[in-house]
């Protein structure tokens, strides 16, 4: 199942980004025999200015067709590292091909992506800053293919 963190913005060169750049080498290392992975980031910006509608539109672009799109929002559903782990092994199970996850900018995700969407995820009631999110994100998908191999770096 091939994994696509579509997020508006761009992850410039840095402590967040080597901390992304780490996690999902290990996530696309460990995940390989579970056929979890590649991951891959798409990032949009929208450029004119048309606010969370235009990149509700460019981040629908970068979903690629039959995926499975998961909102990464605030109002989402909060689990357990386990159960996250267990949910994507569910949806490979289920044969799904591309499992996109969706980070907006600032401002959020516009409604009617969030409407669109078949799941959606949140890292707690706090705010995060959406770059952070990223590096979150890579973490607990590495952190999902450890769960799932019997790897010792979930440890309970």
């Amino acid at each position: 199942m091939r994994v696509q963190i579509c997020a508006v913005g761009r992850l410039r060169k840095g402590p967040e980004r080597a901390l992304y750049d780490d996690y999902l080498t290990r996530f696309d290392r460990t995940g390989r025999a579970l056929a979890l992975g590649p991951a891959q980031l798409m990032e949009v910006e929208d450029k004119k200015g048309g606010g969370m509608a235009a990149e509700a539109d460019l981040l629908s672009r970068a979903v690629p067709d039959g995926a499975l799109i998961c909102t990464m929002d605030e109002r989402g559903k909060v689990m357990s590292s386990p159960d996250f782990a267990n949910l994507l092994a569910l949806w490979r199970d289920q044969g799904r091909q591309d499992v996109s996850f969706i980070i907006g900018g600032a401002d959020g995700i516009d409604p009617s992506l969030r409407a669109r969407a078949d799941a959606s995820l949140s890292f707690g009631a706090m705010v995060w800053p959406h770059m952070l999110v990223r590096v979150m994100l890579a973490e607990q998908l590495y952190r999902a293919a450890a769960i799932l191999s019997g790897g010792p770096y979930h440890r309970v």
